[in-house]
């Protein structure tokens, strides 16, 4: 019965795999995956972000995800606003089910960016790059191999037994637009802040290659995604809030959630040599699949963060685990990293 499950899980996920990008719940810590145009489009100098998913704990098989991406930008000023540009380089590797069906994508990413004056931001992006797919069903288990007691491999299944690995190319390009405002102070802000963008992933639909003659194509992804962060004026605590659409041919996702925040340590707003520290707790809903639970914590340009996700959807009866996620990034924010790159002026 569990090889049973593990063949229907599988089929789920690959279905899910063929047809829509691989998915993380915390959206506001992988920028690069889903906007080319947030490449470099931050505060600070440089900045490296992995992401890490492990899909279903306690199932027999296992769905994990690692993303790393890293960016920074050139030719920013440290002092007044002025238009520079961003440059960054993503990869992700995505693999799972008994038979290790696997998506691997590196993608470098280029942005123009424009501030009209300290609050307003507008940036533009492109991303190409290339992936990879492959898979082995020779190692699932199928209905057809149940003898009434037991599954027997070396009982002709019926099902095609072998995917190509092939590889294709990749285009995406997306705009990004960012807001700064609240009470300014020499010790901090009090803040307030939205970020929001649309994007475009397989613009150009690459053929997926899975078998001889195939015709199948990768529909293209749009991404739509907001979020804001505003601190509760006189006290230590704030609040941020994230909303994420995405669509994928037939496949739509829609993430939204929010996170409580305290902060125990003041960043300097207008030197940025120090940061603010604070640590968060929040909840996400994904409709119709998982309501997620998350906790993040940020001290001197890093930041943790973790999630786990309880399934609320039909794929319960098979699987009541969970799915963990774990993000870490840090961003430079005192120097830049390339000085002769960057004038301080």
């Amino acid at each position: 019965m569990k090889r049973i499950i593990i063949a229907i899980s599988f089929i789920l996920g690959t279905a899910w795999a063929f047809g829509q990008d691989t998915h993380f719940s915390q959206t506001a810590e992988i920028p690069l995956l889903i906007n080319p145009g947030a490449t470099g489009a931050f505060d600070g100098w440089e900045r490296v972000i992995v992401n890490h998913r492990n899909q279903w704990l306690g199932a027999n098989t296992q769905f994990m995800t690692t993303n790393l991406a890293v960016d920074f930008n050139l030719l920013k000023s440290m002092t007044k606003p002025k238009a520079h540009l961003g440059l960054g380089l993503n990869f992700y590797n995505d693999i799972g089910g008994d038979a290790k069906f696997g998506t691997r994508n590196l993608a470098l990413n280029v942005s123009g960016i424009v501030p009209f004056n300290k609050s307003h931001q507008l940036s533009a992006g492109v991303q190409i790059g290339f992936g990879q797919r492959s898979g082995d069903i020779s190692k699932l288990y199928w209905g057809s191999q149940f003898n009434g007691q037991e599954f027997n491999s070396a009982t002709p299944s019926g099902e095609i037994d072998q995917l190509n690995s092939f590889m294709y190319p990749e285009v995406g390009a997306g705009i990004y637009y960012r807001f700064s405002g609240g009470s300014s102070s020499f010790a901090r802000n009090n803040n307030f802040g939205i970020n929001a963008g649309f994007s475009m992933f397989h613009i150009n639909k690459p053929k997926l290659q899975f078998r001889a003659n195939s015709e199948e194509r990768l529909d293209i992804k749009y991404v739509i995604h907001a979020d804001m962060t505003m601190d509760f004026a006189g006290t230590d605590w704030g609040i941020d809030v994230n909303l994420a659409q995405f669509i994928q041919g037939p496949h739509y996702e829609t993430l939204f959630g929010a996170m409580l925040k305290y902060r125990f340590s003041d960043g300097g707003k207008i030197t940025t040599f120090k940061q603010d520290a604070y640590f968060g707790i929040g909840a996400s809903y994904r409709v119709l699949d998982a309501f997620i639970a998350q906790m993040q914590f940020s001290m001197k340009g890093f930041r943790v963060g973790l999630s786990y996700d309880v399934t609320a959807s039909k794929l319960r009866q098979f699987h009541k685990g969970g799915s963990i996620e774990v993000s870490l990034s840090y961003t430079n924010m005192a120097h830049a990293l390339f000085k002769r790159r960057r004038a301080y002026k």
